[in-house]
């Protein structure tokens, strides 16, 4: 007894239907993928905004940090110069105390009379006026040449305007009371007559 192979009827309706599943079902999965795609974009753009984010926090500290070193550095050259100033005018008190005392020396040299002994204590004087002038120029100090000058306000203090044939108009023609100078800085402008 032979046997036959009976072959079934293909029915065209779930050929169709089977087909019709796989192309299903590959849809399926690339819409699957793409919706896997759509939130690793959107953390990376997000990740980036952060990115950003950061780089210009980074870029704030950053500038602030510099402005802060160029605060630092103006304070410490600031503190630097008024410590060589205070340490430049450190005799400035002492000297405008002592100042009083040249002028009584330079008067009383001035006032000095005849005769062998006030022409002693003249001597005398005149040698202490030159120690404490010596002295007072070591610390800085100098005395303003103010006669034959022209007037300067940052020099002098005209007390007094005079006609003169000899001096031309703005000319200092006679200083009432030296004024000095310490280092650079004047520390007492001389009183001055002024030619009008």
């Amino acid at each position: 007894m032979s046997t036959k192979e009976t072959k079934e009827p293909v029915n065209m309706e779930e050929h169709q239907e089977d087909s019709l599943e796989q192309e299903t079902g590959s849809d399926v999965e690339q819409t699957t993928q793409l919706d896997d795609e759509t939130p690793a974009a959107e953390e990376i753009n997000a990740e980036n905004a952060a990115i950003t984010e950061l780089q210009r926090l980074a870029d704030d500290n950053h500038s602030r940090y510099l402005r802060a070193q160029a605060d630092f550095d103006n304070f410490r050259r600031r503190t630097v110069k008024e410590k060589e100033e205070l340490t430049q005018y450190a005799s400035l008190k002492l000297i405008t105390q002592l100042l009083p005392v040249l002028d009584n020396f330079q008067r009383a040299l001035q006032t000095g009379g005849e005769g062998s002994e006030s022409e002693s204590f003249a001597k005398g004087v005149d040698m202490i006026f030159r120690q404490l002038s010596q002295v007072l120029e070591g610390e800085g100090l100098k005395p303003m040449e103010s006669v034959g000058q022209p007037f300067d306000p940052e020099f002098h203090q005209a007390i007094m305007q005079v006609e003169s044939e000899e001096y031309d108009e703005g000319i200092v023609v006679e200083a009432i009371q030296t004024g000095y100078i310490l280092k650079d800085k004047v520390i007492r402008p001389a009183m001055v007559k002024v030619s009008g």
